[in-house]
């Protein structure tokens, strides 16, 4: 069976491909029924959520984050510790006057783009440059954009890209995620002429990736834990301890981040109200902290009080921390939503907020245009009314994204029945 990641089969003529995807191509954006080639679903698929976000094919990745903004925000992300690694493996690559190396962020915007002044100045003429934005709904299908959406490598090969301006180019990229919690951090991309469209460029992107999180492993922050959990934009929170993973049910999940929340123990009655409220039954409670015990073990649970044995941190802690400490944009970059958010546990529900709260002030309090950004481009940030108030205050005037940013206010106060800020303050 073929391997769907890859753009072509085994002995097939790159020119022939191209024209006869070519041809589907058109014959998609024009809404004529289909009559070429099988297409991949890869690419199918991605098609269509392209046609749901994009104008036409005719559209042009944007520019997000430029001059100080871009410096700032890349020198503050993880993969720039492993920027070094991506040079050493790709760098060749890039400076072969042929090829360009691209690294981007989990929102799809570009943070490093290197190759030859030749080739950099041909791919400026579609945007591809460092502070663009290309995930696929702001530029299409393509190699890094599509690889987070689906969450795995794969090469998109020349007329295989929704936007006609890309399709002279193939590429080849692989996500890439932080080896503590998992979440997704960015990906790696490799871009060029047809000729990458051969299972090494695949397999290089994919190692660079696998590299670049091992790297990234070797390199974690240290901290006197043996163990870790991830709950934050999960529903199931994930516990590491001592090379074992638990992923666990939600009860289970509420309690463990209950426990960690309270490292000094907390008595069954005291879990039971958190976990209830005045419905808590103390049988119920017994026989949900006697399972999660057993399911941990006693090396990681003790009960009289409840508490956790070993030192074991969590992603909602490390958050709060480096808001602590002042380091507002690695707290927003270690957010990966909201807390067991699906949870209407009252103990779970009041530490959601607080994360949530802290972190909100701290964005507004820093007053950077893309921190907020970052945040707005988020599922949990897009209906914050008061972050794109901000948000549009630090906008100049002539700014490309301001009238879109005004009207997203004017729609929110719509929706939540408030009056405009200008009317308010003219009142």
């Amino acid at each position: 069976m073929p391997n769907p990641w890859l753009a072509l089969d085994a002995g097939a003529d790159p020119v022939e491909r191209m024209r006869l995807v070519g041809r589907a191509h058109e014959r998609f954006v024009t809404g004529e029924p289909s009559a070429g080639p099988p297409m991949r679903s890869v690419v199918a698929d991605s098609w269509r959520r392209s046609a749901v976000a994009l104008p036409s094919a005719d559209a042009t990745a944007p520019i997000e984050l430029s001059d100080d903004d871009l410096e700032s925000y890349r020198a503050a992300h993880p993969l720039a510790r492993a920027l070094p690694i991506f040079r050493d493996l790709l760098g060749g690559l890039a400076e072969d006057g042929e090829h360009l190396m691209a690294v981007c962020d989990a929102y799809g915007r570009l943070l490093w783009v290197e190759g030859t002044a030749k080739v950099l100045r041909g791919a400026e003429a579609m945007n591809f440059v460092p502070g663009a934005r290309w995930d696929e709904a702001h530029a299409g299908t393509n190699a890094p954009g599509t690889a987070l959406a689906i969450d795995h490598p794969l090469q998109i090969f020349a007329t295989e890209h929704f936007s006609r301006s890309v399709q002279r180019w193939t590429c080849a990229a692989a996500p890439i995620h932080d080896p503590a919690s998992g979440r997704l951090l960015g990906a790696i991309d490799v871009t060029g002429g047809d000729h990458l469209a051969n299972p090494h460029s695949l397999a290089l992107v994919r190692a660079t990736a696998l590299a670049a999180e091992a790297y990234l492993r070797g390199h974690l922050p240290t901290a006197a834990t043996s163990g870790l959990v991830a709950a934050l934009g999960r529903n199931e929170a994930l516990l590491t301890f001592e090379g074992r993973q638990w992923r666990l049910g939600r009860r289970h999940s509420e309690l463990l981040v209950l426990l960690l929340a309270h490292p000094e123990g907390s008595t069954g009655d005291e879990l039971g109200f958190a976990l209830y409220g005045d419905d808590t039954s103390p049988v119920t409670v017994r026989a949900e902290l006697s399972r999660l015990r057993r399911a941990l073990g006693p090396e990681l649970m003790e009960s009289r009080p409840y508490r956790l044995r070993a030192e074991v941190g969590a992603d909602f802690r490390t958050v709060v921390r480096l808001l602590e400490l002042g380091r507002t944009a690695e707290a927003l970059e270690a957010y990966a939503g909201p807390l067991l958010p699906s949870s209407d546990a009252p103990g779970v529900a009041k530490l959601r907020r607080l994360v949530d709260d802290r972190l909100r002030s701290a964005l507004l309090a820093a007053r950077d245009r893309t921190l907020l950004q970052t945040w707005l481009h988020s599922p949990w940030g897009a209906d914050d009314l008061q972050i794109w108030e901000a948000y549009a205050r630090l906008l100049p005037s002539t700014a490309a994204d301001r009238p879109f940013a005004l009207a997203r206010i004017r729609e929110l106060q719509h929706e939540y029945g408030l009056a405009t800020s200008m009317q308010r303050s003219r009142n």
